[in-house]
């Protein structure tokens, strides 16, 4: 592409994001599968400090897996873009990795403009933002923060039993230490993520891209329907226990409870029958409830209607029906004197909540947090129709570029 401010020719967004177009392809589900600490993830990464490196940007690794990669010395206060590289099954190739690929283009365009920074500026890349190994959104952001108890992160598991702490030790971190670095957190001064967008707000005409002004409130609970696990073909009807009758009118009366609300978003996007055999009565069947509302209390009153749907339903069906919640972010403004530089960098770019979690969200509880949008036009994301115009990913690195040219 080719710096508005210089006529100088800066590698493609598109070209970056070319160069791991082949990584964690996923032949059955379409898209892209690159789970946390997976080779996949492991590869992009490698992918990342190797691009970062040779723009002589040293990068480290802190002790929740968090990857920084240096403008300047390590020091408090500095300027901190980046964003994600694991994705959740089956996903599209911009949810992360555009960001990521931004970053780096706008260090690269910043340089063509002869920038040298008076503060520092870091990209940085968290691990397991999706949540789709074991199952909690944004932990490397929550582990910083203290967001999320380290024994809990710690005994989470992975559809095969592994741990988080067997998974991290097994890539170099003392899961002793995970957990809460005050020092690490207080080397972001301001953090911005640019994102693709996850919805049409920006349409298909105007600024390419948008602020962010919102995050809504949402969660993650578990729900374990268990009955009786029998043999399915000498189980008379009338003698089940089924949990899985129970699941499936459960999903039908999450989708019913939520369209009754007003702004409200709830989803069953996984389902797990035990001991799932073709020919087995289950004798347990854990669903996951995605819920999410503007209004936090909202979104926790669905929750509890849910869950008392639920209980009836499972009587009924002679089960039981337990709810554990995993994860719980409520309702999230940016801060507010951050937009406001942004929205001076960008004249006349709207100004989006979204619907979606981010690590910028968890993190703008404790430090001036910020986002960018790029416009999608299918509006479809965590699949492979996601989908971003090279014209509008360069557009958004040259207004990455601005806006960190301004905050430096």
């Amino acid at each position: 592409m080719r710096d508005r401010y210089t006529d100088k020719i800066i590698p493609s967004v598109t070209s970056l994001l070319g160069s791991i177009q082949d990584v964690g392809r996923d032949p059955r589900r379409g898209g892209y599968s690159r789970p946390v600490f997976s080779t996949a993830e492991l590869d992009l990464r490698g992918w990342f400090a190797t691009e970062a490196e040779r723009r002589g940007l040293p990068v480290e690794t802190d002790r929740n897996g968090i990857l920084w990669a240096w403008w300047g010395q390590p020091q408090e206060g500095a300027l901190v873009t980046g964003s994600h590289l694991d994705s959740v099954p089956g996903g599209g190739a911009f949810d992360g990795p555009l960001g990521v690929a931004s970053a780096l283009a706008a260090v690269d365009i910043l340089r063509s403009r002869g920038v040298e920074p008076r503060r520092s500026l870091a990209i940085a890349v968290f691990p397991e933002e999706e949540g789709s190994r074991f199952g909690v959104a944004c932990l490397g952001s929550r582990l910083l923060t203290g967001e999320i108890d380290p024994d809990k992160a710690r005994n989470l598991r992975d559809a095969d039993g592994t741990t988080f702490a067997e998974a991290a030790r097994a890539n170099g971190l003392d899961p002793e230490l995970l957990g809460r670095d005050g020092q690490a957190l207080a080397r972001i001064g301001d953090f911005v993520e640019l994102h693709v967008e996850q919805g049409r707000g920006l349409g298909d005409g105007g600024p390419a891209v948008a602020v962010g002004g919102s995050v809504l409130g949402h969660g993650r609970w578990r729900m374990s329907i268990t009955g009786q696990g029998n043999h399915a073909g000498t189980t008379a009807m009338a003698d089940r226990a089924d949990p899985m009758v129970a699941a499936a009118q459960i999903i039908l009366a999450v989708q019913q409870a939520a369209s009754g609300v007003e702004g409200a978003r709830a989803t069953v996007g996984r389902i797990e029958p035990v001991p799932g055999g073709t020919n087995v009565i289950a004798s347990r069947v854990d669903l996951w409830l995605d819920a999410r509302h503007p209004q936090d209390a909202a979104a926790l009153d669905l929750v509890d209607t849910i869950h008392g749907k639920a209980q009836k339903i499972a009587a009924f069906e002679g089960c039981t029906v337990s709810l554990s919640r995993e994860s719980w972010t409520g309702t999230t403004d940016f801060d507010a004197e951050l937009r406001r530089s942004l929205e001076l960098s960008l004249p006349g770019a709207p100004v989006l909540p979204t619907g979606a979690g981010h690590d910028a969200g968890i993190l703008a509880g404790h430090v001036p947090a910020g986002m960018l949008f790029v416009r999608n036009p299918t509006g479809i994301s965590h699949s492979p129709e996601e989908y971003v115009e090279e014209a509008d990913a360069d557009a958004g690195a040259a207004v990455l570029a601005d806006v960190l040219q301004d905050l430096l």
